[in-house]
C-alpha cells in the first residue's frame, strides 16, 4: 500500500488543513455561518484508563456529539445551497431511525 504522502508529498496535517479550508470555503460560498466556534485542534488521542481525571463526563460527550451533528447539518446545507448534492452514504454501518 502506498501512503498518500509518498505520491502527494503532503503530510496528514496538510491534508487536514486542506479539508478544513475546503469546508470553510463551501460554507462561505453557500452563505452558511456556523453558530459555533471553530476549533481545529491540535488534538492528541489516547485510550482512557480507569480513574482518569481528565475524561469528560457523559453530558460533555453528548454535547460534543451534538456539535458534530450540527457541523454535518451545516455542511450538507452548504452543499445543497451550492448545488452540489451530498454524496451517498458510504458508511460501513447503516443509519437507521431508532
Amino acid at each position: 500500500m502506498l501512503v498518500s504522502r509518498k505520491w502527494s508529498n503532503k503530510s496528514l496535517s496538510d491534508h487536514r488543513a486542506e479539508r478544513a479550508a475546503f469546508v470553510r470555503q463551501l460554507l462561505d460560498k453557500a452563505g452558511v455561518r456556523p453558530g459555533y466556534a471553530v476549533d481545529d485542534g491540535p488534538f492528541e488521542w489516547e485510550r482512557t484508563k480507569s480513574g482518569d481525571g481528565d475524561v469528560p463526563s457523559r453530558p460533555v460527550l453528548l454535547h460534543a456529539i451534538s456539535q458534530r451533528q450540527r457541523w454535518k447539518a451545516d455542511y450538507t446545507a452548504a452543499q445543497l445551497a451550492a448545488g452540489d448534492p451530498p454524496p451517498e452514504n458510504r458508511s460501513a454501518t447503516e443509519e437507521e431511525a431508532a
